[in-house]
Protein backbone atom coordinates (compact mmCIF):
# COMPACT_ATOMS: atom_id res chain seq x y z
CA UNK A 1 0.00 0.00 0.00
CA UNK A 2 0.96 3.50 -0.57
CA UNK A 3 2.97 5.44 1.64
CA UNK A 4 1.64 8.12 4.11
CA UNK A 5 4.08 11.70 4.03
CA UNK A 6 4.71 12.29 6.84
CA UNK A 7 2.61 15.49 7.84
CA UNK A 8 4.65 18.38 8.17
CA UNK A 9 5.17 20.31 11.27
CA UNK A 10 4.01 24.22 11.71
CA UNK A 11 6.24 26.50 13.98
CA UNK A 12 5.18 29.32 15.35
CA UNK A 13 7.35 32.38 14.82
CA UNK A 14 8.11 36.17 15.24
CA UNK A 15 10.33 38.33 14.49
CA UNK A 16 12.38 40.85 16.41
CA UNK A 17 14.20 39.58 19.59
CA UNK A 18 13.55 37.19 21.55
CA UNK A 19 13.31 36.69 25.96
CA UNK A 20 14.61 33.43 26.77
CA UNK A 21 12.09 32.07 30.28
CA UNK A 22 13.24 30.03 33.48
CA UNK A 23 12.37 26.62 31.54
CA UNK A 24 14.64 27.51 28.79
CA UNK A 25 11.97 28.28 26.41
CA UNK A 26 12.05 31.42 24.02
CA UNK A 27 8.64 33.76 23.90
CA UNK A 28 8.78 36.84 21.83
CA UNK A 29 9.75 40.34 23.01
CA UNK A 30 7.04 43.18 21.91
CA UNK A 31 9.09 44.86 19.14
CA UNK A 32 7.90 48.65 17.77
CA UNK A 33 5.73 48.88 15.02
CA UNK A 34 8.23 50.56 12.29
CA UNK A 35 7.89 53.53 10.83
CA UNK A 36 9.43 57.28 10.89
CA UNK A 37 10.85 59.01 13.89
CA UNK A 38 8.59 62.39 14.99
CA UNK A 39 10.19 63.67 17.30
CA UNK A 40 13.86 64.81 15.49
CA UNK A 41 13.67 67.88 17.58
CA UNK A 42 13.68 67.96 20.60
CA UNK A 43 11.46 71.22 22.69
CA UNK A 44 12.93 73.67 25.10
CA UNK A 45 14.23 72.01 27.90
CA UNK A 46 14.54 68.48 26.76
CA UNK A 47 18.33 66.68 26.68
CA UNK A 48 19.72 67.07 23.23
CA UNK A 49 20.95 64.32 21.76
CA UNK A 50 24.78 64.68 22.83
CA UNK A 51 27.31 62.25 20.78
CA UNK A 52 25.50 59.37 18.72
CA UNK A 53 24.59 56.33 20.36
CA UNK A 54 25.14 52.61 18.92
CA UNK A 55 21.99 51.33 18.12
CA UNK A 56 22.15 47.35 17.92
CA UNK A 57 19.48 45.02 18.75
CA UNK A 58 17.33 45.22 22.14
CA UNK A 59 18.31 41.80 23.25
CA UNK A 60 22.10 42.40 22.29
CA UNK A 61 22.40 45.70 23.83
CA UNK A 62 24.99 46.17 26.45
CA UNK A 63 25.99 49.06 28.87
CA UNK A 64 30.13 49.13 29.36
CA UNK A 65 30.28 45.20 29.27
CA UNK A 66 30.12 42.60 26.66
CA UNK A 67 27.30 41.16 28.77
CA UNK A 68 24.40 40.71 26.55
CA UNK A 69 21.42 42.00 27.88
CA UNK A 70 18.80 40.05 29.58
CA UNK A 71 15.07 39.18 29.50
CA UNK A 72 13.51 38.42 33.17
CA UNK A 73 10.46 36.67 32.39
CA UNK A 74 7.63 37.23 34.36
CA UNK A 75 5.69 34.81 36.26
CA UNK A 76 2.61 35.20 34.30
CA UNK A 77 4.51 35.82 30.92
CA UNK A 78 1.54 33.89 29.17
CA UNK A 79 -0.88 36.03 30.56
CA UNK A 80 -1.33 39.12 27.45
CA UNK A 81 -2.15 41.78 30.12
CA UNK A 82 1.31 41.15 31.86
CA UNK A 83 4.39 43.21 29.78
CA UNK A 84 6.75 41.46 28.73
CA UNK A 85 10.26 42.95 30.65
CA UNK A 86 13.54 43.24 29.61
CA UNK A 87 16.63 43.59 31.60
CA UNK A 88 19.59 45.75 30.43
CA UNK A 89 22.77 45.63 33.05
CA UNK A 90 24.22 48.61 33.89
CA UNK A 91 25.89 50.15 36.84
CA UNK A 92 23.76 52.12 39.02
CA UNK A 93 25.95 55.01 37.80
CA UNK A 94 25.11 53.90 34.40
CA UNK A 95 21.87 53.00 34.61
CA UNK A 96 20.29 56.64 33.60
CA UNK A 97 22.47 56.44 30.34
CA UNK A 98 21.51 52.90 29.69
CA UNK A 99 17.85 54.22 30.00
CA UNK A 100 18.48 57.02 27.62
CA UNK A 101 19.92 54.62 25.08
CA UNK A 102 17.10 52.27 25.25
CA UNK A 103 14.72 55.18 24.36
CA UNK A 104 16.78 56.39 21.89
CA UNK A 105 16.71 52.71 20.38
CA UNK A 106 12.27 52.89 20.99
CA UNK A 107 12.16 56.24 19.14
CA UNK A 108 14.78 55.18 16.38
CA UNK A 109 12.71 51.94 15.47
CA UNK A 110 9.47 54.16 15.21
CA UNK A 111 7.91 53.97 18.69
CA UNK A 112 6.15 57.27 19.36
CA UNK A 113 7.49 59.77 21.87
CA UNK A 114 3.84 59.77 23.80
CA UNK A 115 4.19 55.72 24.15
CA UNK A 116 7.13 55.82 26.71
CA UNK A 117 7.47 56.41 30.30
CA UNK A 118 10.87 56.84 31.85
CA UNK A 119 11.42 56.09 35.76
CA UNK A 120 14.54 56.87 37.95
CA UNK A 121 14.69 55.39 41.32
CA UNK A 122 17.70 58.02 42.32
CA UNK A 123 18.63 60.93 40.95
CA UNK A 124 16.04 62.63 38.75
CA UNK A 125 16.36 62.80 35.05
CA UNK A 126 18.29 65.73 33.80
CA UNK A 127 15.09 66.96 31.68
CA UNK A 128 12.36 65.72 34.89
CA UNK A 129 15.09 68.31 37.48
CA UNK A 130 14.72 71.10 34.44
CA UNK A 131 10.87 71.04 34.05
CA UNK A 132 10.62 70.85 37.89
CA UNK A 133 12.06 74.11 37.87
CA UNK A 134 9.42 75.50 36.66
CA UNK A 135 6.75 74.21 39.57
CA UNK A 136 4.96 70.78 39.49
CA UNK A 137 1.67 72.20 37.70
CA UNK A 138 3.65 72.75 34.83
CA UNK A 139 5.39 69.93 35.00
CA UNK A 140 2.73 67.18 35.38
CA UNK A 141 0.48 69.64 32.64
CA UNK A 142 3.25 68.44 30.18
CA UNK A 143 2.68 64.38 31.68
CA UNK A 144 -1.30 65.50 31.04
CA UNK A 145 -0.60 66.78 27.16
CA UNK A 146 1.06 62.98 26.27
CA UNK A 147 2.52 64.26 23.65
CA UNK A 148 6.37 63.35 24.12
CA UNK A 149 8.59 60.95 26.06
CA UNK A 150 7.97 61.59 30.10
CA UNK A 151 10.87 61.69 32.76
CA UNK A 152 9.51 61.35 36.53
CA UNK A 153 10.68 59.58 40.05
CA UNK A 154 9.56 56.53 40.30
CA UNK A 155 8.29 57.47 43.88
CA UNK A 156 5.36 59.26 42.02
CA UNK A 157 4.78 56.73 39.62
CA UNK A 158 1.28 56.38 40.50
CA UNK A 159 0.53 59.56 39.66
CA UNK A 160 1.76 58.80 35.75
CA UNK A 161 -0.42 57.41 33.65
CA UNK A 162 -0.11 53.86 31.92
CA UNK A 163 1.93 54.33 28.48
CA UNK A 164 2.77 50.73 26.02
CA UNK A 165 6.83 51.22 27.13
CA UNK A 166 7.81 52.07 30.61
CA UNK A 167 11.98 52.08 31.22
CA UNK A 168 13.28 52.17 34.39
CA UNK A 169 16.35 53.46 35.31
CA UNK A 170 17.57 51.91 38.65
CA UNK A 171 20.22 54.50 39.45
CA UNK A 172 20.03 54.52 43.05
CA UNK A 173 17.64 54.08 46.20
CA UNK A 174 16.90 51.09 48.32
CA UNK A 175 16.23 47.98 47.76
CA UNK A 176 12.65 48.66 49.57
CA UNK A 177 12.27 51.89 47.40
CA UNK A 178 13.47 49.72 44.31
CA UNK A 179 11.06 46.75 45.56
CA UNK A 180 8.43 49.71 45.76
CA UNK A 181 8.88 50.92 42.09
CA UNK A 182 9.09 48.20 40.03
CA UNK A 183 5.68 46.32 40.90
CA UNK A 184 3.84 50.28 40.23
CA UNK A 185 6.13 50.76 36.52
CA UNK A 186 4.76 47.03 35.74
CA UNK A 187 1.17 48.50 36.54
CA UNK A 188 1.94 51.15 33.98
CA UNK A 189 3.86 49.72 31.02
CA UNK A 190 1.36 48.58 28.34
CA UNK A 191 3.45 45.88 26.44
CA UNK A 192 6.91 46.28 27.56
CA UNK A 193 8.91 46.81 30.74
CA UNK A 194 12.65 47.72 30.48
CA UNK A 195 14.50 47.83 33.69
CA UNK A 196 18.16 49.31 33.10
CA UNK A 197 20.53 48.33 36.15
CA UNK A 198 22.78 45.72 38.61
CA UNK A 199 21.30 42.35 37.09
CA UNK A 200 22.20 40.49 40.02
CA UNK A 201 20.06 42.96 42.29
CA UNK A 202 16.85 43.61 40.24
CA UNK A 203 17.20 39.45 39.48
CA UNK A 204 17.03 38.96 43.20
CA UNK A 205 13.79 41.65 43.49
CA UNK A 206 11.81 40.02 40.47
CA UNK A 207 12.29 37.05 41.83
CA UNK A 208 10.82 37.65 45.65
CA UNK A 209 7.60 38.05 43.77
CA UNK A 210 8.06 41.73 42.77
Amino acid sequence: MPLIPEEPQIHESAQGPRATTATGRTAPTPRPVPGPRNAATPRPGRPGPGQARPTPPPAQRTHGSAAPASSVPSPQLENRSVPQIQLIPAPPAGALDAAGEAVDLLLDSGRAPEDILVLTTGEQHPWAAHELSFGEAAYWAQHDAGDDVFYADAASVDRADARPVVVVAVNGGTDDETARALPGAMDRAGALLIVCGDAQRINALLGAGV
